[in-house]
């Protein structure tokens, strides 16, 4: 067995002291890594910078010898090939990358960022204990051995086990006769009584999808940030981060419950089965995939729906967050320059800003609909025999465990079994090629349509608009995307220039957007803003968009066939008109 021991007795200064104790090698080195990435984030993160004062003893304790021979491997020499136990000093202060976090009220470890391995012990059982300030109570997905102790069969389940500890809130459940515990870590607006009962609600829909669970405890972290926020899949648990006072009005706890649902369903995509090219993990590199978009792309898509068959989310919530989905992808110009494979692959180096949205596509957004239109074209074949959860369901049937993962071509096997057909051309089309989605293609099979919201009475049919977004830093306005070939772009701003005044008048909207609202399609307006420290005035000519709120909504009068095919989509009722 590998021994950790994590020493949080001094916790202010966001540092642990860490001594982990390994086997004999069997040759005159060792060599221990920490990975250069973690699960779930599909970037190089370099996490060894944390790491200081690296000492090695062998088992009379005397000092051995060591060099570091890239930039997460020490080689220690070992010439008596006995056991090794190393110390080093960490820092773990990064919160928001979910990797390490040490303060005076908790500590969030993620074995990536915190333990080294031995590539030849990585399948040798391994504890880890917590020396702990007192009224410190710790949680993992790990299996408890005593107090402040857990042990894993191996290695890849300690790094996709993070812990939990220090002053927080738990609570436990039962559903479906598998055991849930929520642990809460900080102080907001969530009404934690409301989010244990939602949570409860949705994990038994699971089984609308799956037939089998991996696991029989589940462990959900959350976190309630100073700002912070994202999520991270974990085996059997997952770490949520919120801003503490996001969880109201209603659209900031939907996004807290949808990112819960998110993470729950990564259980089984990608923790349970994934792509080949990601089995094992190799933590010393990237892990290049085109399938990233189904494993992002696809959680996403069945977010919503275990939300609403559990009743968490109602059907017109459901049509605003699709209506919302549809716009912003429109709004994308990169759906037209790489396809969704493409993206897929080039997670690891993907970008955020104008240049993503303009030259690239978002696994998440993409994937998701690339998921939506396979679910559709499947039903539209089948006669509602065969949906997307029947893929979802066969690939844990035949992939899951992590024994083995899947190609393009293995899915592809699964679709033609399931329904008797090939699908290589549409694969061709809505994966391997970029293009646009007829969403009027995917909506009207199930009775529903895409549009703009009713405008009131004598107002015009379309607003102005610009194509650009923007941030507030420091009382300035700083634009963040340009949209390719929008009026914004056309007359030629850029990312970060800071505006100043719009015809004169500065502009006070937090969002540019707002600031339009005085003025009409096709007006022209002085734009006056800061680039290079230089004072620079631009004309702007004003285009347009629909002035109603993008929705999705039933069509006036449904067929049966199309409230059939809806009932089999989502697994609940066409809704009323």
């Amino acid at each position: 067995m590998v021994d950790y021991r994590i020493d949080l007795k001094s916790p202010e200064h966001h540092s642990a002291l860490v001594s982990a104790t390994y086997p004999a090698p069997g040759g005159g080195s060792l060599d221990l890594v920490m990975p250069a990435w973690r699960t779930g984030r599909y970037q190089i993160m370099n996490l060894a910078n944390g790491v200081s004062r690296f000492e090695a003893f062998d088992v009379k304790g005397s000092k051995l010898a060591w060099t570091k021979i890239d930039k997460s491997t020490w080689r220690i020499a070992n010439p008596a090939g006995g056991p090794v136990t190393v110390r080093y000093e960490l820092y773990a202060n990064e919160l928001g990358r979910r990797s390490r976090h040490i303060d005076d009220s908790h500590a969030y470890l993620d074995a990536s960022a915190v333990l080294m391995y031995s590539e030849q012990q990585r399948r040798e059982p391994v504890s880890v204990a917590l020396d702990e300030p007192t009224g410190w109570r710790s949680f993992s997905g790990m299996d408890r051995d005593g107090a402040g102790r857990f042990i894993a069969a191996n290695w890849d389940i300690l790094v996709d086990s993070p812990i939990e500890t220090g002053v927080v809130r738990d609570h436990k459940f039962r559903a479906d006769g598998r055991d849930y515990e929520v642990v809460f870590w900080g102080h907001g607006n969530v009404d934690e009584a409301q989010a244990i009962a939602d949570i409860q609600k949705f994990v038994p829909q699971a089984k609308s999808i799956w037939s089998a669970y991996p696991f029989q405890r589940y462990l959900f972290i959350v976190h309630l940030t100073d700002g912070e926020s994202g999520a991270t899949e974990h085996l059997n648990s997952t770490v949520i981060q919120v801003p503490r006072y996001r969880f109201r009005p209603r659209d900031g706890y939907l996004g807290f419950i949808a990112t819960a649902s998110h993470e729950f369903i990564h259980t089984w995509n990608v923790k349970d089965y994934r792509a080949a090219n990601m089995v094992p993990y190799d933590y010393t590199k990237e892990n290049y995939s085109n399938l990233l978009w189904l494993e992002e792309g696809s959680t996403e898509y069945f977010t919503p729906h275990l939300l609403l068959r559990a009743g968490v989310m109602t059907t017109s919530e459901y049509f605003e967050m699709l209506a919302g989905n549809i716009d912003a992808h429109l709004h994308r110009p990169g759906r037209l320059v790489q396809s969704v494979a493409e993206g897929a692959f080039d997670a690891w180096i993907a970008q955020g800003g104008d240049r993503g949205q303009n030259a690239g596509v978002d696994i998440y957004e993409q994937g998701s609909i690339a998921s939506w239109a396979l679910d559709i074209a499947l039903l539209q074949q089948s006669g509602g025999r065969v949906s997307y959860r029947d893929v979802h369901e066969a690939l844990r049937r035949k992939y899951g465990g992590r024994v083995a993962g899947f190609t393009d071509a293995d899915i592809r096997a699964i679709l033609r079994d399931l329904t008797g057909r090939s699908w290589d051309q549409w694969w061709t089309k809505h994966i391997d090629t970029p293009g646009e989605t007829d969403f009027a293609a995917l909506l009207a099979p199930v009775g529903l349509e895409y549009g703009a919201d009713a405008t009131k009475p004598g107002e015009a049919a379309a607003k102005a608009w610009a194509g650009w977004s923007s941030r507030e830093e420091r009382g300035r306005l700083l634009l963040t995307t340009v949209e390719e070939n929008g009026p914004a772009w056309q007359a030629g701003f850029v990312p970060d220039d800071i505006m100043v005044a719009i015809d004169g008048h500065a502009p006070t909207a937090a969002r540019l957007d707002s600031a339009l609202g005085e003025h009409q399609p096709g007006d022209t307006l002085t734009v006056t803003f800061f680039r290079r420290d230089q004072l620079l005035t631009k004309t702007l000519r004003v285009g347009a968009v629909p002035r109603g709120k993008p929705v999705v909504r039933a069509v006036a009068n449904s067929t049966a066939a199309q409230r059939a095919l809806f009932n089999r989509w989502l697994l609940i009722d066409f809704p009323k008109n």
